[in-house]
Protein backbone atom coordinates (compact mmCIF):
# COMPACT_ATOMS: atom_id res chain seq x y z
CA UNK A 1 0.00 0.00 0.00
CA UNK A 2 1.02 3.79 -0.59
CA UNK A 3 0.77 5.27 2.92
CA UNK A 4 1.25 9.67 3.53
CA UNK A 5 2.32 9.55 7.06
CA UNK A 6 2.60 13.21 8.36
CA UNK A 7 3.44 13.84 11.88
CA UNK A 8 4.79 17.36 13.88
CA UNK A 9 7.75 15.13 15.22
CA UNK A 10 9.78 12.09 14.01
CA UNK A 11 12.99 10.92 15.66
CA UNK A 12 16.23 11.30 15.52
CA UNK A 13 15.13 14.70 13.75
CA UNK A 14 12.88 16.09 16.57
CA UNK A 15 11.63 14.29 19.16
CA UNK A 16 9.74 15.61 22.76
CA UNK A 17 8.28 12.10 23.47
CA UNK A 18 6.59 8.96 22.00
CA UNK A 19 5.23 10.92 19.14
CA UNK A 20 9.05 10.91 18.01
CA UNK A 21 9.89 7.40 17.93
CA UNK A 22 6.16 5.89 17.02
CA UNK A 23 6.94 8.27 13.33
CA UNK A 24 10.27 7.00 13.07
CA UNK A 25 9.69 3.17 13.85
CA UNK A 26 6.15 2.69 12.56
CA UNK A 27 6.95 3.76 8.70
CA UNK A 28 9.93 1.74 9.41
CA UNK A 29 8.09 -1.34 10.18
CA UNK A 30 5.34 -0.82 7.26
CA UNK A 31 8.45 -0.76 4.91
CA UNK A 32 10.12 -3.94 6.05
CA UNK A 33 6.70 -5.43 6.26
CA UNK A 34 7.58 -9.42 5.55
CA UNK A 35 3.71 -9.44 4.23
CA UNK A 36 4.37 -6.24 1.62
CA UNK A 37 7.02 -3.71 1.56
CA UNK A 38 4.63 -0.70 1.81
CA UNK A 39 5.50 2.47 -0.05
CA UNK A 40 5.75 5.44 3.43
CA UNK A 41 5.85 8.88 2.76
CA UNK A 42 6.57 10.45 6.08
CA UNK A 43 6.73 14.40 6.16
CA UNK A 44 7.38 16.57 8.95
CA UNK A 45 8.24 19.77 9.21
CA UNK A 46 12.15 21.35 8.95
CA UNK A 47 12.31 23.01 12.74
CA UNK A 48 15.32 24.75 13.20
CA UNK A 49 17.15 22.13 15.55
CA UNK A 50 16.72 19.09 12.95
CA UNK A 51 20.27 17.98 11.94
CA UNK A 52 22.24 15.36 9.51
CA UNK A 53 20.57 16.22 6.32
CA UNK A 54 23.66 16.51 4.47
CA UNK A 55 23.04 15.15 1.23
CA UNK A 56 19.08 15.70 1.30
CA UNK A 57 17.39 15.71 -1.79
CA UNK A 58 15.06 18.93 -2.69
CA UNK A 59 11.77 17.82 -3.95
CA UNK A 60 10.43 21.14 -4.44
CA UNK A 61 12.13 24.36 -4.85
CA UNK A 62 9.15 26.52 -3.77
CA UNK A 63 5.42 25.74 -3.05
CA UNK A 64 3.03 28.81 -2.57
CA UNK A 65 0.24 27.94 -0.25
CA UNK A 66 -2.99 29.80 0.18
CA UNK A 67 -4.83 29.48 3.28
CA UNK A 68 -7.53 32.04 3.07
CA UNK A 69 -6.08 35.62 2.81
CA UNK A 70 -2.46 34.04 4.24
CA UNK A 71 -0.26 32.98 1.67
CA UNK A 72 2.99 30.96 2.73
CA UNK A 73 5.81 29.97 0.38
CA UNK A 74 7.35 26.27 1.65
CA UNK A 75 10.13 24.30 -0.06
CA UNK A 76 10.55 20.53 0.52
CA UNK A 77 13.68 18.10 0.80
CA UNK A 78 14.00 14.84 1.00
CA UNK A 79 16.47 12.23 2.74
CA UNK A 80 16.04 8.65 3.40
CA UNK A 81 12.12 8.86 2.51
CA UNK A 82 11.37 11.38 5.11
CA UNK A 83 9.98 14.65 4.00
CA UNK A 84 11.07 17.70 5.38
CA UNK A 85 8.44 21.33 4.99
CA UNK A 86 10.60 24.01 5.01
CA UNK A 87 9.36 27.40 6.05
CA UNK A 88 11.68 29.31 8.22
CA UNK A 89 9.29 32.02 9.07
CA UNK A 90 6.95 29.35 10.78
CA UNK A 91 9.59 26.67 11.75
CA UNK A 92 12.29 28.46 12.31
CA UNK A 93 11.78 28.81 16.38
CA UNK A 94 13.53 27.19 19.09
CA UNK A 95 10.76 24.78 20.04
CA UNK A 96 9.44 22.05 18.48
CA UNK A 97 6.09 23.67 19.86
CA UNK A 98 4.95 27.01 20.50
CA UNK A 99 2.69 29.25 22.33
CA UNK A 100 2.37 31.85 19.76
CA UNK A 101 -0.12 33.22 17.93
CA UNK A 102 0.07 31.61 14.86
CA UNK A 103 0.39 28.22 16.23
CA UNK A 104 -2.28 27.00 14.55
CA UNK A 105 -1.14 28.24 10.90
CA UNK A 106 2.41 26.31 11.63
CA UNK A 107 0.45 22.73 11.59
CA UNK A 108 -2.29 24.02 9.15
CA UNK A 109 0.26 24.61 6.71
CA UNK A 110 1.82 21.21 7.18
CA UNK A 111 -1.73 19.51 6.53
CA UNK A 112 -1.67 21.45 3.77
CA UNK A 113 1.91 21.44 2.55
CA UNK A 114 1.62 17.09 2.87
CA UNK A 115 -1.20 17.18 0.51
CA UNK A 116 0.43 19.72 -2.10
CA UNK A 117 3.23 17.46 -1.79
CA UNK A 118 1.41 14.76 -2.80
CA UNK A 119 0.46 16.56 -5.71
CA UNK A 120 3.92 17.92 -7.35
CA UNK A 121 5.34 14.16 -6.57
CA UNK A 122 2.15 12.34 -8.13
CA UNK A 123 2.12 10.37 -4.97
CA UNK A 124 -1.18 8.77 -4.55
CA UNK A 125 -1.86 7.21 -1.36
CA UNK A 126 -4.02 4.57 0.02
CA UNK A 127 -4.08 6.17 3.27
CA UNK A 128 -3.26 9.11 4.61
CA UNK A 129 -2.19 8.38 8.37
CA UNK A 130 -2.20 11.62 10.60
CA UNK A 131 -0.82 12.11 14.53
CA UNK A 132 -2.37 14.00 17.04
CA UNK A 133 -4.39 17.42 16.72
CA UNK A 134 -1.63 18.88 14.48
CA UNK A 135 -2.22 16.84 11.60
CA UNK A 136 -5.71 16.37 12.02
CA UNK A 137 -7.26 18.80 9.50
CA UNK A 138 -6.40 16.32 7.15
CA UNK A 139 -9.49 14.19 6.88
CA UNK A 140 -11.34 17.31 6.21
CA UNK A 141 -9.32 18.72 3.69
CA UNK A 142 -9.07 15.64 1.87
CA UNK A 143 -13.43 15.77 1.77
CA UNK A 144 -12.99 19.34 0.99
CA UNK A 145 -10.51 21.39 -0.44
CA UNK A 146 -8.69 18.58 -2.27
CA UNK A 147 -11.64 16.05 -3.31
CA UNK A 148 -11.71 17.62 -6.42
CA UNK A 149 -8.56 15.51 -7.59
CA UNK A 150 -8.21 12.54 -8.79
CA UNK A 151 -5.02 11.49 -7.39
CA UNK A 152 -6.77 11.16 -4.25
CA UNK A 153 -9.74 9.52 -5.33
CA UNK A 154 -9.47 6.59 -3.72
CA UNK A 155 -7.75 7.94 -0.27
CA UNK A 156 -8.94 7.05 2.99
CA UNK A 157 -7.59 8.49 6.33
CA UNK A 158 -6.38 7.27 9.46
CA UNK A 159 -5.79 9.09 12.66
CA UNK A 160 -4.15 8.50 15.55
CA UNK A 161 -4.50 9.57 18.99
CA UNK A 162 -1.25 9.61 20.76
CA UNK A 163 -2.66 11.92 23.81
CA UNK A 164 -5.89 13.05 23.73
CA UNK A 165 -5.11 15.96 26.52
CA UNK A 166 -3.71 18.00 24.02
CA UNK A 167 -6.60 18.74 20.90
CA UNK A 168 -5.42 21.94 19.51
CA UNK A 169 -8.22 24.63 20.62
CA UNK A 170 -8.07 27.57 18.90
CA UNK A 171 -10.61 30.75 18.79
CA UNK A 172 -12.98 30.82 15.77
CA UNK A 173 -10.63 33.64 14.26
CA UNK A 174 -8.18 31.28 13.44
CA UNK A 175 -10.52 29.28 10.89
CA UNK A 176 -9.89 31.85 8.52
CA UNK A 177 -5.74 30.66 8.22
CA UNK A 178 -6.88 26.84 7.82
CA UNK A 179 -7.73 27.37 4.47
CA UNK A 180 -11.15 25.68 5.44
CA UNK A 181 -13.08 28.66 5.96
CA UNK A 182 -15.44 27.82 2.58
CA UNK A 183 -16.06 25.04 4.88
CA UNK A 184 -17.33 26.10 7.96
CA UNK A 185 -20.58 24.38 8.42
CA UNK A 186 -18.05 21.11 8.56
CA UNK A 187 -16.57 22.12 11.63
CA UNK A 188 -18.66 21.32 15.31
CA UNK A 189 -21.58 24.17 14.77
CA UNK A 190 -22.02 24.47 19.16
CA UNK A 191 -18.34 24.83 19.36
CA UNK A 192 -18.23 27.34 16.52
CA UNK A 193 -20.61 29.17 17.75
CA UNK A 194 -18.93 29.53 21.25
CA UNK A 195 -16.12 30.81 19.47
CA UNK A 196 -13.39 28.44 18.90
CA UNK A 197 -12.17 25.48 17.08
CA UNK A 198 -10.41 21.84 17.85
CA UNK A 199 -8.30 20.79 15.04
CA UNK A 200 -8.29 16.98 16.86
CA UNK A 201 -12.47 17.35 16.94
CA UNK A 202 -12.51 17.52 13.48
CA UNK A 203 -10.50 15.02 12.45
CA UNK A 204 -12.13 12.80 14.79
CA UNK A 205 -15.38 13.78 13.06
CA UNK A 206 -13.91 12.73 9.26
CA UNK A 207 -11.40 10.28 9.92
CA UNK A 208 -12.35 7.00 8.40
CA UNK A 209 -10.45 5.32 11.05
CA UNK A 210 -9.39 5.86 14.72
CA UNK A 211 -6.55 4.69 16.47
CA UNK A 212 -5.13 4.87 19.99
CA UNK A 213 -1.45 3.68 21.12
CA UNK A 214 -3.01 1.11 23.43
CA UNK A 215 -6.09 -0.94 23.72
CA UNK A 216 -7.01 0.39 27.49
CA UNK A 217 -6.34 3.79 26.72
CA UNK A 218 -8.60 3.09 23.88
CA UNK A 219 -11.65 2.37 26.35
CA UNK A 220 -10.59 4.75 28.81
CA UNK A 221 -10.91 8.02 26.05
CA UNK A 222 -14.85 6.62 26.00
CA UNK A 223 -15.23 7.72 30.02
CA UNK A 224 -15.49 11.04 31.12
CA UNK A 225 -13.01 10.98 33.49
CA UNK A 226 -10.50 10.26 30.50
CA UNK A 227 -11.96 11.43 27.21
CA UNK A 228 -11.22 14.96 27.85
CA UNK A 229 -14.72 16.20 26.95
CA UNK A 230 -14.12 13.97 23.52
CA UNK A 231 -15.96 10.97 25.56
CA UNK A 232 -18.96 11.05 23.84
CA UNK A 233 -17.69 12.00 20.32
CA UNK A 234 -15.77 8.59 20.35
CA UNK A 235 -18.37 6.40 22.25
CA UNK A 236 -20.30 7.61 18.79
CA UNK A 237 -17.53 6.12 16.75
CA UNK A 238 -16.64 3.42 18.40
CA UNK A 239 -17.54 1.07 15.62
CA UNK A 240 -13.86 2.86 14.15
CA UNK A 241 -12.09 2.94 17.15
CA UNK A 242 -9.29 0.97 17.61
CA UNK A 243 -6.27 0.44 20.17
CA UNK A 244 -2.91 -0.55 18.70
CA UNK A 245 -0.40 -0.85 21.68
CA UNK A 246 2.86 0.85 20.19
CA UNK A 247 5.98 -1.38 19.77
CA UNK A 248 9.68 -0.36 19.99
CA UNK A 249 12.39 -0.12 17.52
CA UNK A 250 14.66 -2.93 19.02
CA UNK A 251 17.73 -1.80 16.52
CA UNK A 252 17.63 1.15 18.96
CA UNK A 253 16.28 -0.53 22.36
CA UNK A 254 17.54 -4.21 23.07
CA UNK A 255 20.70 -4.67 25.25
CA UNK A 256 22.31 -6.92 23.16
CA UNK A 257 22.55 -4.60 20.42
CA UNK A 258 22.56 -1.20 21.47
CA UNK A 259 25.44 1.02 20.58
CA UNK A 260 24.70 3.84 22.97
CA UNK A 261 25.54 1.88 26.55
CA UNK A 262 29.04 0.60 27.18
CA UNK A 263 28.32 -3.16 28.20
CA UNK A 264 26.45 -5.14 25.70
CA UNK A 265 24.29 -7.97 27.45
CA UNK A 266 21.61 -10.41 26.94
CA UNK A 267 19.03 -12.40 28.92
CA UNK A 268 21.59 -15.34 29.13
CA UNK A 269 24.50 -13.06 30.12
CA UNK A 270 23.14 -10.41 32.33
CA UNK A 271 26.96 -9.38 33.43
CA UNK A 272 26.80 -6.11 31.76
CA UNK A 273 23.98 -4.75 33.13
CA UNK A 274 26.12 -5.04 36.49
CA UNK A 275 29.20 -2.86 34.23
CA UNK A 276 26.37 -0.45 32.89
CA UNK A 277 25.14 0.34 36.84
CA UNK A 278 28.82 1.00 37.75
CA UNK A 279 29.28 3.04 34.41
CA UNK A 280 25.88 5.12 35.29
CA UNK A 281 27.03 6.03 38.87
CA UNK A 282 30.03 6.81 38.22
CA UNK A 283 28.26 9.45 35.72
CA UNK A 284 25.92 9.94 38.57
CA UNK A 285 28.42 10.66 41.17
CA UNK A 286 27.03 8.28 43.18
CA UNK A 287 28.59 5.68 44.84
CA UNK A 288 28.17 1.83 44.04
CA UNK A 289 27.20 0.03 46.76
CA UNK A 290 26.92 -3.74 45.83
CA UNK A 291 22.91 -4.95 46.76
CA UNK A 292 21.89 -1.78 46.87
CA UNK A 293 19.14 -1.61 44.16
CA UNK A 294 19.06 1.52 41.77
CA UNK A 295 16.11 3.41 40.63
CA UNK A 296 16.10 5.01 37.06
CA UNK A 297 13.40 7.70 36.09
CA UNK A 298 13.78 9.34 32.07
CA UNK A 299 10.64 11.44 31.97
CA UNK A 300 8.93 14.66 31.17
CA UNK A 301 8.54 16.28 34.53
CA UNK A 302 4.79 17.24 33.97
CA UNK A 303 1.55 16.68 35.97
CA UNK A 304 0.67 13.47 33.66
CA UNK A 305 3.84 11.49 34.35
CA UNK A 306 2.26 11.47 38.13
CA UNK A 307 5.37 12.35 40.40
CA UNK A 308 2.81 14.38 42.99
CA UNK A 309 3.05 11.24 44.59
CA UNK A 310 6.29 11.28 45.18
CA UNK A 311 6.77 14.53 46.86
CA UNK A 312 5.81 11.76 50.10
CA UNK A 313 6.59 8.94 49.37
CA UNK A 314 10.51 9.01 48.04
CA UNK A 315 12.11 11.06 51.12
CA UNK A 316 10.32 8.41 53.42
CA UNK A 317 11.89 5.85 51.18
CA UNK A 318 15.47 6.95 50.72
CA UNK A 319 15.27 7.58 54.50
CA UNK A 320 14.55 3.98 55.71
CA UNK A 321 15.92 1.90 53.02
CA UNK A 322 18.91 1.05 51.22
CA UNK A 323 18.29 2.40 48.18
CA UNK A 324 19.40 4.56 45.03
CA UNK A 325 17.79 6.95 42.78
CA UNK A 326 18.81 8.45 39.27
CA UNK A 327 16.24 11.20 37.45
CA UNK A 328 16.96 12.47 34.09
CA UNK A 329 14.50 14.66 32.81
CA UNK A 330 13.18 18.75 32.78
CA UNK A 331 9.93 20.01 33.25
CA UNK A 332 7.60 21.95 35.28
CA UNK A 333 9.53 23.91 37.89
CA UNK A 334 7.83 22.10 41.12
CA UNK A 335 9.28 18.69 40.35
CA UNK A 336 12.50 20.28 39.10
CA UNK A 337 12.50 21.80 42.63
CA UNK A 338 11.51 18.76 44.20
CA UNK A 339 14.05 16.47 42.75
CA UNK A 340 17.20 18.99 43.04
CA UNK A 341 16.12 18.97 46.61
CA UNK A 342 16.04 15.39 46.94
CA UNK A 343 19.42 15.37 45.29
CA UNK A 344 20.80 17.74 48.05
CA UNK A 345 19.25 16.17 51.14
CA UNK A 346 20.64 12.35 49.66
CA UNK A 347 24.04 13.41 48.10
CA UNK A 348 25.17 9.70 47.92
CA UNK A 349 21.81 8.30 47.11
CA UNK A 350 20.13 10.30 44.26
CA UNK A 351 21.28 11.98 41.69
CA UNK A 352 19.17 14.44 39.33
CA UNK A 353 20.36 15.58 35.90
CA UNK A 354 18.35 17.98 34.84
CA UNK A 355 18.41 17.91 30.98
CA UNK A 356 17.82 15.42 28.51
CA UNK A 357 20.13 13.15 26.78
CA UNK A 358 19.65 9.88 24.68
CA UNK A 359 23.00 8.12 25.96
CA UNK A 360 21.99 8.83 29.41
CA UNK A 361 18.52 7.66 28.35
CA UNK A 362 20.03 4.66 27.73
CA UNK A 363 22.19 4.12 30.10
CA UNK A 364 19.66 4.59 32.66
CA UNK A 365 17.61 2.07 31.28
CA UNK A 366 20.45 -0.76 30.89
CA UNK A 367 22.34 0.15 34.04
CA UNK A 368 19.40 0.68 36.39
CA UNK A 369 17.57 -2.49 38.44
CA UNK A 370 14.17 -0.84 38.70
CA UNK A 371 12.26 1.58 36.54
CA UNK A 372 9.73 4.02 38.17
CA UNK A 373 6.75 5.42 36.24
CA UNK A 374 3.86 6.67 38.42
CA UNK A 375 1.73 8.17 35.45
CA UNK A 376 -2.18 9.44 36.04
CA UNK A 377 -2.70 8.52 32.60
CA UNK A 378 -0.41 7.29 29.86
CA UNK A 379 -1.85 6.56 26.41
CA UNK A 380 0.65 3.79 25.87
CA UNK A 381 4.09 4.35 27.34
CA UNK A 382 7.54 3.50 25.83
CA UNK A 383 9.97 3.28 28.92
CA UNK A 384 8.44 0.73 30.76
CA UNK A 385 8.60 -1.67 27.40
CA UNK A 386 12.47 -0.59 27.07
CA UNK A 387 12.38 -1.30 30.88
CA UNK A 388 11.30 -4.80 30.41
CA UNK A 389 13.75 -5.03 27.31
CA UNK A 390 16.93 -4.83 29.47
CA UNK A 391 16.03 -6.63 32.72
CA UNK A 392 15.20 -3.26 34.44
CA UNK A 393 11.81 -3.99 36.60
CA UNK A 394 9.05 -1.41 36.27
CA UNK A 395 6.77 0.12 38.72
CA UNK A 396 4.12 1.61 37.35
CA UNK A 397 0.48 2.82 38.03
CA UNK A 398 -2.01 0.89 36.23
CA UNK A 399 -3.44 2.59 33.85
CA UNK A 400 -3.25 2.83 29.85
CA UNK A 401 -0.44 1.32 28.05
CA UNK A 402 1.13 0.20 31.31
CA UNK A 403 -1.63 -1.72 32.35
CA UNK A 404 -1.49 -3.38 29.20
CA UNK A 405 2.30 -4.00 29.53
CA UNK A 406 3.35 -4.63 33.56
CA UNK A 407 1.61 -7.25 34.95
CA UNK A 408 2.69 -9.14 38.17
CA UNK A 409 4.96 -11.37 36.58
CA UNK A 410 7.29 -8.77 34.85
CA UNK A 411 7.06 -5.99 37.45
CA UNK A 412 4.89 -3.83 39.72
CA UNK A 413 1.66 -2.05 39.16
CA UNK A 414 -0.27 -0.49 41.21
CA UNK A 415 -4.33 0.03 41.49
CA UNK A 416 -5.29 3.44 43.06
CA UNK A 417 -3.26 6.27 42.45
CA UNK A 418 -2.17 7.39 45.84
CA UNK A 419 0.28 7.51 47.93
CA UNK A 420 -0.05 4.28 49.51
CA UNK A 421 -0.71 2.50 46.00
CA UNK A 422 3.04 3.78 45.19
CA UNK A 423 4.84 3.38 48.42
CA UNK A 424 3.01 -0.62 48.34
CA UNK A 425 4.83 -1.52 44.86
CA UNK A 426 8.24 0.44 46.10
CA UNK A 427 8.28 -1.51 49.25
CA UNK A 428 7.28 -4.58 47.67
CA UNK A 429 9.81 -4.08 44.36
CA UNK A 430 12.42 -3.18 47.33
CA UNK A 431 11.73 -6.76 49.05
CA UNK A 432 12.11 -8.70 46.38
CA UNK A 433 15.48 -7.48 44.84
CA UNK A 434 17.73 -9.73 44.40
CA UNK A 435 15.70 -13.05 45.16
CA UNK A 436 15.01 -15.95 42.86
CA UNK A 437 11.80 -14.14 41.89
CA UNK A 438 13.68 -10.72 41.20
CA UNK A 439 15.19 -12.91 38.83
CA UNK A 440 12.03 -14.08 37.24
CA UNK A 441 10.52 -10.45 36.83
CA UNK A 442 13.53 -10.13 34.97
CA UNK A 443 13.67 -13.04 32.74
CA UNK A 444 9.87 -12.74 31.70
CA UNK A 445 9.94 -9.07 31.03
CA UNK A 446 13.37 -9.62 28.85
CA UNK A 447 11.11 -12.66 27.08
CA UNK A 448 8.91 -10.09 26.31
CA UNK A 449 7.33 -9.36 22.43
CA UNK A 450 7.58 -5.67 21.94
CA UNK A 451 8.90 -5.18 18.64
CA UNK A 452 7.35 -3.38 15.81
CA UNK A 453 7.44 -6.36 14.11
CA UNK A 454 4.83 -7.59 16.48
CA UNK A 455 2.42 -4.40 15.73
CA UNK A 456 2.77 -3.66 12.06
CA UNK A 457 0.26 -6.02 11.36
CA UNK A 458 -2.61 -4.50 13.54
CA UNK A 459 -1.77 -1.73 11.24
CA UNK A 460 -2.19 -3.55 8.06
CA UNK A 461 -5.70 -4.60 8.78
CA UNK A 462 -7.10 -1.38 9.70
CA UNK A 463 -5.65 0.50 6.71
CA UNK A 464 -7.18 -2.69 4.25
CA UNK A 465 -10.13 -1.97 6.15
CA UNK A 466 -10.57 1.45 5.39
CA UNK A 467 -9.10 1.48 1.80
CA UNK A 468 -11.18 -0.12 -0.63
CA UNK A 469 -9.84 -3.13 -2.78
CA UNK A 470 -6.94 -3.32 -0.49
Amino acid sequence: MKVLFVSSEVAPFAKTGGLGDVAAALPKALRSSVAAGHDVRVVMPLYSRVKGLEGATPVVREMVLSLGETRVVVSVLEKDGVYFVRCPGLYGRPGIYTTDHDEHLRFAVLSWAALALCQRIGFAPDIVHANDWQTSLMPLLLRTMFAWDRLFAQTRTVLTIHNIGHQGTFGAGALGDTGLAGAAHHFHQDQLREGRINFLLTGLLYANAITTVSPTYAREIQTPEHGASLDGFLRDRRDVLFGVLNGIDEDEWSPDRDAKIPHRYSLDDLSGKDLCKRALLASANLPYVDGVPLIGVVSRLAWQKGFDLCFGVLPRVLSRARVQLVVLGTGEPQYEDFFAALARRFPRQVAYLSAFSEPVAHLIEAGSDMFLMPSRYEPCGLNQMYSLRYGTVPIVHRTGGLADTVNAHNGFAFEHFDEQGLMWALRRALSLFGTTEWKRLQRNGMEGRFAWTERVTAYEQIYRLVAPGR
